[in-house]
């Protein structure tokens, strides 16, 4: 497949769709990367978008995607728009004939992520979506023990998710449509769900999907007159097991709101080692001794930035999709491993509908688009 790279001698152009709450952490983000020119912001919002525009100094705003999409001074925009609107914006920047950048999650959909990615193959453009944890000194560490052979065979993952209260709106931060189905499509698993299962994703090779169980809760109480102005319509906790092919597992845990001091860190199992990530540690058996060890990973950070260069290439995901764009590294397969998200999170929704497992090609079957219009 041809991708037209971009001459590192020359800088990135990149156009920003939606000025949103997201919107603000990418432009942080693209800020500290030299030799990146965000063009231009797009919010059907004026003061959003003109607010944006002056706190990171973008020389022009748009009040549509269609406005900045005729615009012949970009190389690349950057999809910050609700869930249920990532295939819309990315179908029209690939449309333009545009490499995109897509906020988590993947889409609303199976279906719709399916389109995106099937899409942007077609187009021979880059598809990258922000997946952030997998370029945490965690993730690091962990792919360098795994890739070193140190926990053998595995053969199981547990992903894990924690806030004791922290529902977007109804406790006190964020907008409505992070609650509301039809433009969010989920909850706790589409909102951090998808950090903690596709980290693990892409630790595991990023596995083939065969069978998924799955059960879905909204249990707590909630100040009654923000719920019904949100029209509160998502989970507050998601549970989930997945098997993948060769009989490896993962189990999934993800909660918004839970009675509980804290949840252990998601961790990885192997036949001569195991991994907790957060906070770090690695496990291991020498003859009769069971150790566990702890690492500096400040150190470590330092070492892989100064000896192998890895901050300007991975430092974030926006630093990767810089570094892609100039092709100073190969893309991370991002869009594969949110593809394989959204099908483990959406057969968890399936799952807990019928009461009973489902298989991978079943969520694919009853998938339906859930595309809002631009």
């Amino acid at each position: 497949m041809r991708r037209e790279l971009i001459d590192s001698r020359n800088a990135v152009r990149i156009g920003v769709l939606g000025c949103g709450q997201i919107a603000q952490q990418h432009l942080t983000n693209y800020a500290n990367i030299p030799g990146v020119q965000v063009v231009a912001c797009a919010d059907i919002d004026e003061v959003a978008g003109r607010t944006t525009a002056e706190k990171f100094g973008i020389p022009n705003i748009c009040c549509s995607a269609k406005e900045m999409l005729e615009r012949d001074d970009l190389d690349a925009v950057d999809v910050c728009l609700h869930n249920n609107l990532h295939v819309s914006g990315t179908l029209a920047v690939l449309e333009s004939g545009r490499h995109v950048y897509c906020e988590k999650p993947m889409a609303g959909s199976y279906r719709d992520a399916l389109t995106m990615l099937e899409t942007a193959r077609a187009a021979g453009k880059m598809l990258h979506i922000q997946l952030a944890f997998l370029y945490e000194d965690e993730a690091r560490a962990a792919k360098e023990l795994i890739d070193a052979g140190e926990l053998g065979d595995i053969y199981h993952a547990r992903s894990t998710g924690f806030r004791r209260r922290g529902r977007p709106f109804v406790d006190g931060y964020g907008k409505p449509s992070f609650v509301q189905q039809p433009v969010s499509g989920g909850g706790a698993l589409y909102d951090m769900g998808v950090y903690h299962i596709s980290e693990l994703l892409y630790l595991l090779g990023n596995p083939t999907v065969e069978r998924i169980s799955g059960k879905t809760y909204q249990k707590l109480a909630m100040n009654a007159e923000r719920s019904e102005a949100a029209g509160y319509s998502v989970e507050e906790l998601g549970l989930g097991f997945v098997r993948f092919a060769n009989e490896l597992t993962l189990d999934i845990i993800e909660a918004w709101a839970i009675h509980m001091d804290n949840l252990e860190g998601s961790s990885i199992l192997g036949s001569k080692g195991g991994i907790r990530l957060r906070p770090f540690s690695f496990h291991r058996a020498v003859g009769e001794l069971d150790l566990s060890s702890k690492t500096d990973l400040g150190t470590a950070r330092f070492r892989w930035n100064a000896l192998h260069g890895e901050g300007v290439h991975y430092g974030s995901s926006q630093h990767h999709w810089v570094a892609a764009l100039r092709g100073e590294v190969n893309l991370l397969p991002t869009a594969e491993i949110a593809l394989n998200t959204m099908l483990i999170s959406e057969g968890i929704y399936l799952s807990a509908q019928r009461g009973q497992e489902v298989s991978a090609e079943e969520v694919r079957s009853a998938s339906v688009s859930k595309a809002l219009p631009l």
